[in-house]
Protein backbone atom coordinates (compact mmCIF):
# COMPACT_ATOMS: atom_id res chain seq x y z
CA UNK A 1 0.00 0.00 0.00
CA UNK A 2 1.12 3.56 -0.90
CA UNK A 3 0.56 6.85 1.26
CA UNK A 4 1.07 10.05 0.67
CA UNK A 5 0.31 13.08 3.64
CA UNK A 6 0.04 16.51 2.56
CA UNK A 7 2.44 16.28 -0.08
CA UNK A 8 3.53 19.60 -1.61
CA UNK A 9 5.88 20.87 -4.22
CA UNK A 10 6.77 24.25 -4.95
CA UNK A 11 9.76 25.30 -7.57
CA UNK A 12 10.75 29.09 -7.65
CA UNK A 13 7.82 30.17 -5.19
CA UNK A 14 5.49 28.57 -7.55
CA UNK A 15 2.85 25.49 -6.52
CA UNK A 16 3.23 22.46 -8.35
CA UNK A 17 1.89 20.39 -5.91
CA UNK A 18 -0.51 21.34 -2.87
CA UNK A 19 -1.41 19.00 -0.05
CA UNK A 20 -2.00 16.28 -1.89
CA UNK A 21 -3.35 13.32 0.43
CA UNK A 22 -3.36 10.02 -1.63
CA UNK A 23 -3.71 6.34 -0.39
CA UNK A 24 -2.95 3.90 -3.20
CA UNK A 25 -4.82 -0.10 -2.41
CA UNK A 26 -5.54 -1.00 -5.78
CA UNK A 27 -4.13 -2.99 -8.68
CA UNK A 28 -4.39 -0.37 -11.44
CA UNK A 29 -4.36 3.47 -10.80
CA UNK A 30 -4.04 5.69 -13.71
CA UNK A 31 -3.47 9.49 -13.25
CA UNK A 32 -4.92 12.08 -15.48
CA UNK A 33 -5.38 15.82 -15.77
CA UNK A 34 -4.82 18.99 -17.52
CA UNK A 35 -1.16 19.35 -18.64
CA UNK A 36 1.08 21.26 -16.29
CA UNK A 37 -1.15 19.43 -13.36
CA UNK A 38 1.52 18.03 -11.61
CA UNK A 39 1.00 14.55 -12.88
CA UNK A 40 4.57 13.34 -13.52
CA UNK A 41 6.00 15.14 -10.58
CA UNK A 42 3.79 13.54 -8.40
CA UNK A 43 5.28 10.05 -10.13
CA UNK A 44 8.77 11.35 -9.79
CA UNK A 45 8.28 11.78 -5.66
CA UNK A 46 6.84 8.68 -5.20
CA UNK A 47 10.69 7.54 -6.62
CA UNK A 48 12.57 9.52 -4.91
CA UNK A 49 13.94 11.81 -8.11
CA UNK A 50 12.38 14.86 -6.71
CA UNK A 51 11.88 15.70 -2.86
CA UNK A 52 8.59 17.20 -1.38
CA UNK A 53 8.70 20.59 -0.29
CA UNK A 54 6.53 19.63 2.93
CA UNK A 55 4.58 16.16 3.63
CA UNK A 56 5.42 12.42 3.56
CA UNK A 57 5.70 8.97 1.43
CA UNK A 58 4.82 5.61 2.91
CA UNK A 59 5.11 2.06 1.36
CA UNK A 60 3.47 -0.63 3.49
CA UNK A 61 3.54 1.62 6.29
CA UNK A 62 7.08 2.42 6.41
CA UNK A 63 8.13 6.14 5.95
CA UNK A 64 10.58 5.99 2.84
CA UNK A 65 10.84 9.77 2.27
CA UNK A 66 14.32 10.32 3.06
CA UNK A 67 15.23 7.18 1.12
CA UNK A 68 17.13 7.37 -1.85
CA UNK A 69 16.01 6.21 -5.73
CA UNK A 70 18.10 2.48 -5.38
CA UNK A 71 16.81 2.38 -1.67
CA UNK A 72 13.37 2.57 -3.20
CA UNK A 73 14.04 0.49 -6.12
CA UNK A 74 15.24 -2.15 -3.74
CA UNK A 75 12.03 -1.28 -1.69
CA UNK A 76 9.98 -2.58 -4.87
CA UNK A 77 9.31 0.15 -7.02
CA UNK A 78 9.75 1.01 -10.25
CA UNK A 79 9.88 3.88 -12.85
CA UNK A 80 9.13 3.81 -16.89
CA UNK A 81 10.49 7.05 -18.30
CA UNK A 82 7.98 8.79 -20.48
CA UNK A 83 11.43 8.62 -23.07
CA UNK A 84 12.61 5.16 -22.42
CA UNK A 85 16.64 5.25 -21.64
CA UNK A 86 18.64 3.31 -24.29
CA UNK A 87 21.91 1.64 -23.30
CA UNK A 88 24.82 1.07 -26.35
CA UNK A 89 26.37 -1.99 -25.91
CA UNK A 90 23.49 -3.83 -23.15
CA UNK A 91 21.42 -6.43 -25.24
CA UNK A 92 17.43 -6.95 -24.44
CA UNK A 93 18.61 -10.24 -23.01
CA UNK A 94 20.94 -8.57 -20.48
CA UNK A 95 18.48 -6.13 -19.52
CA UNK A 96 15.96 -8.95 -18.59
CA UNK A 97 18.20 -10.63 -16.78
CA UNK A 98 19.00 -7.62 -14.39
CA UNK A 99 15.67 -6.83 -13.92
CA UNK A 100 14.38 -10.65 -13.14
CA UNK A 101 17.67 -11.10 -10.78
CA UNK A 102 18.14 -14.46 -12.35
CA UNK A 103 21.77 -14.51 -13.43
CA UNK A 104 22.57 -17.27 -11.76
CA UNK A 105 20.22 -19.57 -13.77
CA UNK A 106 20.48 -18.45 -17.29
CA UNK A 107 18.48 -21.16 -18.40
CA UNK A 108 15.43 -19.91 -16.82
CA UNK A 109 16.03 -16.53 -16.89
CA UNK A 110 16.30 -16.94 -20.74
CA UNK A 111 13.11 -18.94 -21.14
CA UNK A 112 11.01 -16.61 -18.68
CA UNK A 113 12.85 -13.50 -21.29
CA UNK A 114 10.63 -15.17 -23.58
CA UNK A 115 7.73 -15.75 -22.20
CA UNK A 116 7.89 -11.87 -21.20
CA UNK A 117 8.82 -10.20 -24.15
CA UNK A 118 5.59 -12.62 -25.92
CA UNK A 119 3.57 -10.97 -23.15
CA UNK A 120 4.40 -7.43 -24.94
CA UNK A 121 4.28 -8.59 -28.28
CA UNK A 122 7.83 -9.02 -29.21
CA UNK A 123 9.38 -12.56 -30.64
CA UNK A 124 12.30 -13.28 -28.18
CA UNK A 125 14.31 -15.01 -30.97
CA UNK A 126 14.00 -11.55 -33.00
CA UNK A 127 14.62 -9.34 -30.32
CA UNK A 128 16.67 -10.95 -26.96
CA UNK A 129 20.50 -10.05 -28.88
CA UNK A 130 19.24 -7.03 -29.77
CA UNK A 131 21.22 -3.67 -28.27
CA UNK A 132 19.25 -1.32 -27.12
CA UNK A 133 19.89 1.60 -29.36
CA UNK A 134 19.06 3.89 -31.94
CA UNK A 135 17.78 0.49 -34.08
CA UNK A 136 15.11 0.34 -31.98
CA UNK A 137 11.84 2.40 -32.75
CA UNK A 138 9.94 4.39 -30.00
CA UNK A 139 7.56 1.39 -29.71
CA UNK A 140 9.99 -1.17 -29.20
CA UNK A 141 11.79 0.61 -26.36
CA UNK A 142 8.65 1.04 -24.66
CA UNK A 143 7.56 -2.24 -25.44
CA UNK A 144 10.76 -3.54 -23.99
CA UNK A 145 10.74 -1.35 -20.95
CA UNK A 146 7.42 -2.53 -20.12
CA UNK A 147 8.60 -6.55 -20.46
CA UNK A 148 11.53 -4.94 -17.88
CA UNK A 149 9.12 -3.85 -15.32
CA UNK A 150 7.32 -7.27 -15.52
CA UNK A 151 9.91 -9.46 -15.04
CA UNK A 152 11.47 -6.92 -11.91
CA UNK A 153 7.69 -7.82 -10.62
CA UNK A 154 8.06 -4.67 -8.67
CA UNK A 155 5.31 -3.99 -5.75
CA UNK A 156 5.02 -0.94 -7.26
CA UNK A 157 5.25 -0.41 -11.31
CA UNK A 158 5.14 3.77 -12.04
CA UNK A 159 4.53 4.70 -15.40
CA UNK A 160 5.02 7.90 -17.12
CA UNK A 161 2.82 8.71 -20.24
CA UNK A 162 3.96 5.67 -21.81
CA UNK A 163 1.95 6.25 -25.16
CA UNK A 164 3.65 9.44 -25.70
CA UNK A 165 5.97 9.80 -28.73
CA UNK A 166 4.21 6.50 -30.55
CA UNK A 167 2.65 5.60 -34.09
CA UNK A 168 -0.42 4.50 -34.53
CA UNK A 169 -0.22 1.07 -34.59
CA UNK A 170 1.97 0.93 -32.09
CA UNK A 171 -0.56 2.59 -29.59
CA UNK A 172 -2.82 0.03 -30.74
CA UNK A 173 -0.31 -2.50 -29.61
CA UNK A 174 0.42 -1.41 -26.40
CA UNK A 175 -3.21 -1.12 -25.21
CA UNK A 176 -2.78 -5.02 -25.53
CA UNK A 177 0.48 -4.90 -23.74
CA UNK A 178 -1.31 -2.95 -20.52
CA UNK A 179 -4.37 -5.27 -20.63
CA UNK A 180 -1.64 -8.59 -20.71
CA UNK A 181 -0.16 -6.42 -18.31
CA UNK A 182 -3.03 -6.00 -15.87
CA UNK A 183 -4.00 -9.52 -16.01
CA UNK A 184 -0.48 -11.27 -15.38
CA UNK A 185 1.40 -8.79 -12.91
CA UNK A 186 0.38 -9.26 -9.09
CA UNK A 187 1.78 -5.61 -7.97
CA UNK A 188 0.18 -2.49 -8.36
CA UNK A 189 0.79 -0.42 -11.31
CA UNK A 190 0.43 3.30 -11.29
CA UNK A 191 0.23 5.15 -15.02
CA UNK A 192 -0.33 8.61 -16.10
CA UNK A 193 -2.40 8.99 -19.53
CA UNK A 194 -4.83 10.77 -21.22
CA UNK A 195 -5.36 8.39 -23.18
CA UNK A 196 -9.21 6.79 -22.66
CA UNK A 197 -8.62 3.04 -23.65
CA UNK A 198 -5.94 3.01 -20.81
CA UNK A 199 -8.12 4.99 -18.31
CA UNK A 200 -10.87 2.28 -18.84
CA UNK A 201 -8.60 -0.78 -17.80
CA UNK A 202 -7.79 1.54 -13.88
CA UNK A 203 -9.53 0.06 -11.08
CA UNK A 204 -9.34 3.94 -9.96
CA UNK A 205 -8.64 7.21 -11.23
CA UNK A 206 -6.90 10.25 -10.25
CA UNK A 207 -8.10 13.43 -11.79
CA UNK A 208 -5.16 15.95 -10.91
CA UNK A 209 -6.41 19.59 -11.56
CA UNK A 210 -3.82 22.54 -10.66
CA UNK A 211 -1.73 20.47 -8.63
CA UNK A 212 -5.01 19.10 -6.58
CA UNK A 213 -6.40 16.15 -6.42
CA UNK A 214 -9.65 17.50 -7.98
CA UNK A 215 -11.13 13.85 -8.13
CA UNK A 216 -10.35 9.84 -7.02
CA UNK A 217 -12.36 7.17 -7.05
CA UNK A 218 -13.64 4.32 -9.02
CA UNK A 219 -12.44 4.31 -12.64
CA UNK A 220 -15.44 4.11 -14.51
CA UNK A 221 -17.14 7.04 -12.17
CA UNK A 222 -14.32 9.62 -12.80
CA UNK A 223 -14.83 8.53 -16.88
CA UNK A 224 -18.45 9.60 -16.59
CA UNK A 225 -17.61 12.74 -14.88
CA UNK A 226 -14.96 13.61 -17.08
CA UNK A 227 -16.72 12.80 -19.70
CA UNK A 228 -20.33 15.19 -18.50
CA UNK A 229 -17.28 18.11 -18.01
CA UNK A 230 -16.19 18.14 -21.62
CA UNK A 231 -19.15 17.69 -23.30
CA UNK A 232 -20.56 20.60 -25.09
CA UNK A 233 -23.76 22.03 -23.59
CA UNK A 234 -26.25 20.85 -26.32
CA UNK A 235 -24.87 17.17 -25.86
CA UNK A 236 -25.54 17.48 -22.17
CA UNK A 237 -28.83 18.53 -22.85
CA UNK A 238 -29.35 15.51 -25.55
CA UNK A 239 -27.69 13.15 -22.90
CA UNK A 240 -25.17 11.73 -26.24
CA UNK A 241 -21.44 11.88 -26.28
CA UNK A 242 -19.44 12.64 -29.69
CA UNK A 243 -16.50 10.70 -29.78
CA UNK A 244 -13.20 13.08 -30.99
CA UNK A 245 -10.48 11.59 -33.56
CA UNK A 246 -7.98 11.32 -30.86
CA UNK A 247 -10.41 8.86 -28.33
CA UNK A 248 -11.44 11.14 -26.26
CA UNK A 249 -15.22 11.77 -25.52
CA UNK A 250 -16.96 15.06 -25.49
Amino acid sequence: MLELKNISFRVDEKTILEDIDLTVKDHFVAITGPNGSGKSTLLKIIMGLVRPSTGRVYLNGEDITELSVSQRANKGISFAFQQPVRFKGLRVKDLLELAGGRRQDAPACFARGCDILSEVGLCAKDYMERELDATLSGGEMKRIEIAMAAARGAKLTLFDEPEAGIDLWSFQSLIRVFENLYRSTSGTIMIISHQERILDIADKIVYLKDGKIAEYDDGKKVMEHLALAVRPPCCKAAGTAVRCAGGETR
